[in-house]
């Protein structure tokens, strides 16, 4: 069947017609039928230059051979058992070793699972209500974190989704990213405040960059008022280099969440941090967490695959980064907006100035962003399917790939 075929049948069987909103694209998204190194084939019988990877779990691209016989392997021996594996041990020294601020960790099934525990936690750690989130910030889809942005610095939290209750999100407040001054105002006059969760570098508008010494600074004042840093490097986690964001910048927070490519394209999830915080979770402790697929043999399997190849060949985030960069050089010439890359991440914003926070990326053309994906994707290139969401390059990618993408990206802006 082709995709306007599925899509006619998955309307009336599933909400939208798709898993995931950010999926539904009109009139209809495609379907894929597989996927191997940079590229995706659709039912279609188009080949695309992917440059969502999954959004941002396949550092190594689709279907990685290494990954995929670390899998095969596993499945002989089963791929759930709702027991203890010596797998968990053996991912956990991993991760703790990565991060000096992790002294443990506990595997869950999700990103928005392992921040929604950590929050959890932070609050049965301090005895506090509150929590501070950033402006644009993305933590999952539950209730506590989905609050509208651009709500005011210090303002009480807006649903942003029906059946979130109001008064639920009212211990959630916001503070602008790189906007130091605006957190220190806000923790002067609010004593009951747990944690402040945020992503070292936006990575659902973005990517979204801190500005000079913004994340040590934010480090410096909750600290001096007894706030919980949360990190959440479900994106940037072995995304930027292993240790994350919190390695490059220096910054050790008090609880991390990991997602994506620790997962090796599996699902997963973990948070963790000092060892006198982890300790209150259950059973050691009395902050409840549990899960029936929390450190599935299959998910360790390709995570702990994922991260040896990664230490094994740590060469990748400086070509990575070059990739990149060349890609930088080459639309140097093109005038409809700013290039904004970290990394292995990169984006183009229909803004003239790259933005600082949420607020400058809602100033960008989303009209003029919509027909140039379009015209990309007519291109055979496939990028994230808005203009608040970070492309990904991949080991995977050849040089020949980034030639077609620069290429594609000076026609299509120049449209």
């Amino acid at each position: 069947m082709k995709s306007s075929e599925l899509f006619e049948t998955a309307k009336t069987l599933m909400p939208g017609g798709v898993s995931s909103p950010v999926r539904a694209i009109k009139p209809y998204p495609f379907y894929t039928s597989h996927a191997g190194g940079s590229h995706l084939s659709t039912v279609d019988g188009r080949e695309l230059i992917d440059c969502c990877m999954a959004y941002g779990p396949l550092i190594l691209g689709h279907a990685h051979p290494h990954i995929r016989n670390a899998i095969a392997a596993q499945l002989e021996n089963g791929w759930l058992y709702g027991t203890p594996t010596p797998l968990e041990p053996k991912f956990a020294q991993i991760i703790t070793g990565d991060h000096p601020g992790m002294d443990m960790v506990r595997f869950v099934s999700s990103g928005s699972e392992a921040t929604m525990a950590a929050i959890r936690l932070a609050r049965g750690y301090t005895g506090k209500k509150d929590i501070v989130k950033i402006e644009g910030g993305f933590h999952g889809a539950h209730d506590a974190v989905l609050v509208k942005a651009g709500s005011g610095a210090t303002t009480m939290g807006i649903p942003d989704s029906a059946g979130v209750l109001a008064d639920f999100v009212a211990h959630t407040r916001q503070v602008a990213y790189n906007d130091a001054e605006a957190l220190e105002t806000l923790l002067t006059a609010q004593t009951d405040v747990a944690a402040l969760i945020i992503e070292p570098v936006l990575g659902n508008i973005g990517p979204v960059l801190p500005e000079n010494t913004y994340l040590q600074d934010i480090r410096k004042i909750t600290r001096a008022h007894d706030v919980l840093m949360i990190f959440d490097e479900v994106i940037t986690g072995y995304r930027i280099g292993i240790g994350g964001a919190q390695k490059l910048y220096g910054v050790q927070p008090d609880l991390t969440t990991l997602g994506k490519i620790i997962g090796g394209g599996l699902p997963i999830g973990a948070f963790g941090g000092r060892r006198e915080i982890m300790e209150l979770v259950a059973p050691q402790g009395p902050v409840y967490q549990a899960g029936t697929f929390s450190g599935n043999p299959l998910s360790l399997t390709a995570g702990i695959a994922t991260l040896q190849w990664l230490h094994d060949h740590k060469t990748i985030y400086r070509d990575l980064d070059e990739k990149t960069r060349a890609l930088e050089e080459l639309l140097k010439r093109a005038d409809s907006g700013s290039f904004v890359r970290f990394g292995s991440m990169f984006k183009w914003f229909f803004r003239k100035e790259p933005p600082k926070n949420y607020r400058e990326v809602k100033e960008c053309d989303i009209g003029r962003f919509g027909k140039f994906w379009k015209q990309m994707l007519d291109d055979g290139i496939f990028l994230p399917p808005s203009q608040f969401e970070t492309n990904f390059l991949s080991t995977a990618h050849s040089d020949q790939d980034l030639i077609t993408l620069s290429q594609a990206y000076i026609q299509c802006l120049s449209k």
